[in-house]
């Protein structure tokens, strides 16, 4: 292209914070419980500076059974957006170090696409609450 001017980028520009960044992370899990009482839970960590999100750094765990609810919500409230699944139910070595770790990356796969969608950070009442509430509580969305 003749005649284009080049500009180097500067050092805010390189490596200064994202015009608007979000990062969600699903880690930590932890089982809990005894026999057929046992479960797991995750702790998600989100670290945005989106106006949509209340916080700019949040911590929180979530069962699995949250997340099943959580996307039941999601499709509910939204037609014009296609919620990604879940990972799978497992039957059999659930709370083994492998599926633990493959459901972990499932549900940190699933946060990233719905948390990052514009529509459902603008459009969602309970997309927020879920990621960066310690106080969440299913029973406070009638759905």
């Amino acid at each position: 292209m003749a005649g284009a001017i080049v500009r180097e980028q500067t050092i805010e520009e390189r490596y200064g914070i994202p015009e608007n960044f979000l990062e969600v992370e699903v880690r930590n899990p932890h089982t809990h419980g005894f026999g057929r009482k046992l479960y797991t839970d995750y702790e998600i960590v989100c670290r945005t500076n989106i106006p949509a999100f209340k916080m700019k750094q949040s911590l929180v765990r979530r069962r699995y059974r949250d997340f099943e609810w959580f996307r039941d919500v999601l499709e509910r409230e939204s037609t014009r957006v296609t919620i990604p699944s879940l990972p799978g139910k497992v039957f059999t070595n659930r709370f083994s170090d492998d599926v633990i770790e493959q459901r972990r990356e499932g549900l940190e796969r699933f946060l990233q696409i719905v948390a990052g969608h514009p529509l459902l950070q603008t459009g969602s009442k309970v997309l927020v609450a879920f990621i960066q509430d310690p106080n969440f509580s299913r029973e406070a969305y009638q759905y």
